[in-house]
């Protein structure tokens, strides 16, 4: 896919490009972007400059993740990343990506990853097609609980084990969000289990 630019009211949403490096290098060095973020440990310049100059440019064009450099549009001041990776899915009937993000220590509570969420979900309902998006972090991460919540992901439960951090499996947190939870139409249509009043005894 060709890399696409997206704005809002404040921010734009752009691929990366290499003179991030320096930027990417000096947010990620904040160990609760290390702790709560499967970015390397300890984060090295070499890092930042393959993630801006190579790996992201390629998930663009082989069609897997969609990386966007999170900028304010008043001087270009990195406050952030929004990432949506294509799930198996996607290219089938089930239409199903997965929503991820940091943001830069300096530039948070400021409601920016809240705002670029937005834009990536409503760009993926509207243009990628995605019936189902997902949302999924380490159980204790409240800050991106708070942004996947505010953006109407609704919580689905507790995953054990399901993510792999510095060597050990921990449990996470799961939430989706469907084109109807906008308002937005779906090419599938959605028919929702029949929760029972009581749950039978056995």
């Amino acid at each position: 896919m060709e890399p696409v630019t997206l704005t809002t009211e404040r921010l734009t949403l752009r691929p990366f490009r290499p003179s991030d490096a320096d930027a990417v290098h000096a947010a990620c060095q904040d160990p609760d972007i290390q702790r709560w973020t499967t970015v390397p440990s300890p984060y090295e310049r070499a890092h930042a400059e393959d993630l801006t100059g190579r790996i992201c440019a390629e998930h663009w064009r082989d069609d897997i993740t969609y990386d966007f450099a999170v900028v304010t549009k008043r001087d270009g001041v990195l406050v952030g990343a929004m990432g949506l990776v294509r799930l198996a899915q996607l290219r089938t009937a089930e239409h199903q990506a997965e929503l991820g993000y940091w943001t830069v220590r300096e530039h948070r509570r400021r409601g920016y990853t809240g705002e670029a969420a937005r834009a990536v979900i409503e760009w993926a309902f509207t243009r990628l097609g995605v019936e189902r998006l997902e949302w999924c972090a380490e159980t204790g991460n409240e800050g991106s609980r708070a942004v996947a919540l505010g953006a109407g992901f609704r919580m689905e439960g507790t995953d054990r084990a399901r993510i792999v951090h510095q060597g050990t499996r921990r449990d996470a947190w799961r939430g989706s969000l469907l084109p109807s939870d906008w308002g937005l139409p779906s090419t599938t249509p959605y028919l929702p289990a029949e929760v029972p009043d009581q749950v039978p005894a056995v």
